[in-house]
């Protein structure tokens, strides 16, 4: 058996400490299925004192997570520290200088230097791997770079907050509204620390931007994302959807147009028979679609420590094998550089808006509609009172440039009481 695949590893909170219990409880089969033994040689994080419920005492410590990455007695660093910035990328560029590959989770760090490190890591003939990153434990980056590689992949869409989507399909089932869940979630210990990374779909659009960058050949631009989260997003939606056989979903889209790479975050109602319309609670689920493979669906934990620790291991197994795929599937300096585009597709919309109460306040909204060439499939009024009156249009297929021009339209009526709230509803 080849001499042992050493192991830094930065961070040790719930994910680092689930690979410290991996490799501990399950040396002997990490062994015979690699071909040669994994070991931990050092371990750093913010704290020593901590009882993190797994014994540390026979790895070397380091407190500063960069001096960890340039130890002589580490071939690969794990990076558990998250955070796009900071120590977390110092770091990585460390343990890339001193000649390691490395193994990260970290989503942000990625979206925003992702092409900085992979560059970097290539030259220096290294790789970074991240499965962990994206999906939990859902091999959704070793589908692409490896099982759909000779596929030309049209489409990237999927569920990839299981915070969001235990949120949503709460308030399905309980009748709760988003506050009420939203606290639910918190009290669960479900939110980052900054809930906004949650339900603002910046979680989920870092991980669609890195997906999207395999799928198409191009560098990573979270920048060139549309991002919308789910703080909108009432009862009233979800009992409204329902009735029309949706469900309320935090969806990821991306492919390529002649326009140029279409990516967006945002709520859209999908089928409720669809696979997508019945996934619950906090899973995850990657739909993808390639040229000669047809649609694939992923569905999996999307968090937690076993799946995540899992998804790491998988990374480290393969450096073990001698298993060396470029960060992005083909090497970073073939990477194109994409213009952003909104897409064009057309679909059919839902609004809901608040109407003042007063005469000729529908018509008005009606014919904005239709002098920006919307036409309605169906409307309907509900839970009218003294100054408001509440309003859901249906809309038949048009253009989210079209109805922005609408949404514009609806502003100088005068009529409004508050902002329209307009979900796509999605052809899955």
């Amino acid at each position: 058996m080849s001499n042992p695949l050493r192991l830094g590893i930065a961070g040790l909170g719930t994910v680092g400490v689930g690979v410290v219990k991996i490799i501990r409880q399950k040396s002997k089969l990490l062994a015979e299925r690699s071909g040669r033994k994994i070991e931990i040689s050092a371990v750093s994080a913010r704290s020593r004192d901590k009882d993190r419920g797994v014994n540390l005492k026979p790895y070397a410590w380091e407190d500063d997570p960069v001096v960890l990455a340039r130890r002589d007695d580490i071939d690969v660093f794990v990076e558990l520290m998250g955070g796009s910035d900071g120590p977390a990328k110092a770091a990585t560029e460390a343990a890339i200088a001193a000649g390691k590959d490395v193994v990260t989770a970290n989503k942000a760090m990625l979206a925003l230097h992702g092409q900085q490190l992979a560059d970097a890591a290539e030259k220096a003939g290294h790789i970074i791997r991240f499965e962990a990153a994206v999906a939990g434990g859902i091999p959704v980056v070793k589908t692409l770079t490896e099982g759909l590689a000779g596929n030309e992949i049209t489409r990237v869409m999927g569920v990839m907050n299981g915070t969001c989507n235990f949120i949503l399909t709460r308030m399905q089932d309980a009748g709760l509204s988003y506050a009420e869940v939203f606290e639910e979630a918190r009290a669960l210990g479900y939110l980052e620390a900054d809930p906004t990374l949650d339900v603002g779909g910046i979680d989920a659009g870092h991980k669609l931007a890195l997906l999207a960058a395999i799928a198409f050949g191009t560098r990573v631009d979270f920048a060139g994302m549309e991002l919308e989260g789910i703080e909108r997003i009432t009862i009233e939606d979800i009992h409204q959807a329902a009735d029309m056989g949706y469900r309320v979903k935090l969806l990821g889209v991306a492919q390529m147009s002649g326009r140029g790479l279409e990516q967006r975050m945002s709520p859209v109602l999908v089928p409720a028979s669809s696979p997508l319309g019945q996934l619950e609670n906090a899973m995850n689920m990657v739909v993808l679609e390639g040229d000669n493979v047809g649609q694939i669906v992923l569905r999996g934990a999307g968090a937690g420590q076993g799946p995540t620790a899992s998804a790491v291991l998988s990374d480290i197994i393969d450096i073990a094998r001698g298993i060396r795929v470029p960060t992005f599937g083909q090497p970073a300096h073939t990477l194109s550089r994409s213009s952003p585009a909104r897409t064009a597709t057309p679909a059919p919309y839902y609004l809901r808006m608040e109407l003042q109460d007063k005469p000729g306040a529908l018509a008005r909204i009606a014919a904005v509609l239709g002098e920006s060439g919307i036409s309605i499939n169906r409307m309907r009024q509900y839970g009218h009172d003294d100054t408001t009156a509440p309003v859901l249009i249906v809309t038949h297929k048009t253009t989210r440039d079209a109805l922005d021009v609408a949404i514009a339209g609806f502003a100088a009526t005068g009529v409004l009481a508050a902002d329209p709230v307009a979900l796509r509803i999605e052809s899955v």
